[in-house]
């Protein structure tokens, strides 16, 4: 019941966006603003989210609402796979974060690698691109659709960031603690398949 809950307040929430960003009536305003309000408040509830956080991300969102985008980078090497420690929970993610605007997706998890692992990287190929409701995440307040992107380590060495202690890489039967906001033990097995055949068709959801 938490999910649907928290679908609920999605979508009020995409509705009282477009509606302040559409509407010319006061009323209509106060109203749409009421609404979203009121999803802010199921959503900081459901997702265990500080209330004026919520309301600060939602007050940021103007026009029509769309999901989010992540972009990961996904680089093995010797039959491992790369993982950076979050500064924000000291548990492990793949290289990458939320698609700035301005940057295409290569160019992102270009970026987000150099800037969280200390590796230049050159992007392949698209495996999979994943709807972050349908894998077990904690609750979140926005939709998020996640995109993984193979790379090849081209040159660096391996480092932290701003927003990361450290970087490594891992077996699949070594795995440290996933930072489950960020990556699920199914995420990594099904980016692990692809490693074990090469031509494996994308994943799309």
């Amino acid at each position: 019941m938490t999910q649907k809950w928290i679908d609920f307040a999605e979508r009020l929430q995409a509705l009282a966006q477009a509606g302040l960003n559409y509407s010319k009536n006061k009323f209509e305003l106060e109203r749409f603003a009421e609404i979203r309000a009121i999803s802010a408040e199921m959503m900081a509830h459901y997702t265990e989210t500080d209330m004026d956080k919520v309301m600060q991300l939602f007050a940021n969102e103007s026009g029509y609402q769309t999901p989010k985008v992540d972009v990961r980078g996904v680089i093995f090497h010797e039959g491992k796979l790369l993982l950076v420690q979050e500064e924000s929970d000291d548990c492990w993610s793949l290289p990458g974060g939320w698609a700035d605007v301005g940057y295409s997706p290569v160019e992102n998890v270009i970026k987000e690698v150099a800037e969280e692992a200390g590796l230049t990287v050159k992007p392949g190929r698209l495996l999979a691109v994943l709807d972050m409701k349908k894998h077990a995440h904690p609750p979140a307040p926005y939709h998020i659709y996640k995109i993984f992107i193979r790379c090849e380590w081209l040159r660096g060495e391996l480092s932290g960031g701003l927003e990361t202690k450290a970087a490594a890489f891992f077996e699949r039967d070594g795995l440290p603690e996933l930072s489950l906001r960020r990556i699920t033990q199914q995420q990594i097995e099904l980016l692990f398949s692809f490693y074990d055949e090469p031509d494996k068709a994308s994943v799309i959801e």
